[in-house]
């Protein structure tokens, strides 16, 4: 499994909006759900700084999260826009594979 994990600090007043793009049944989570490979995504929200989340998407492989960011650019590029207004700070914290 291909897991990618992503922190972010939301803007004072957008946490709610946020939550709608970002969370498990989110606009991310819809978009990548077009796709084969795409396995879900989890929203955590750090217990002691409430403005402060993970993003963690889980992919069958890292070939299809690939092959989904080639064929959604301008769908991705468009959301991602959208997500930077309700947000601080982004970063992506890695991208992760499964033990065999």
């Amino acid at each position: 499994m291909h897991v990618i994990v992503w922190a972010f600090e939301v803007k004072r007043g957008c946490r709610r909006e946020f939550e709608k793009v970002y969370g498990p049944r989110g606009e991310w989570a819809k978009l990548f759900a077009k796709h084969p490979g795409y396995v879900g995504t989890e929203l955590l929200r750090d217990a002691n700084r409430a403005a402060r989340y993970l993003t963690i998407d889980r992919w069958g492989s890292r070939e299809a999260y690939d092959a989904f960011k080639k064929r959604s650019r301008a769908d991705y590029e468009e959301l991602n826009a959208r997500g930077e207004a309700l947000t601080r700070t982004e970063r992506l914290v890695g991208r992760f594979e499964t033990p065999a």
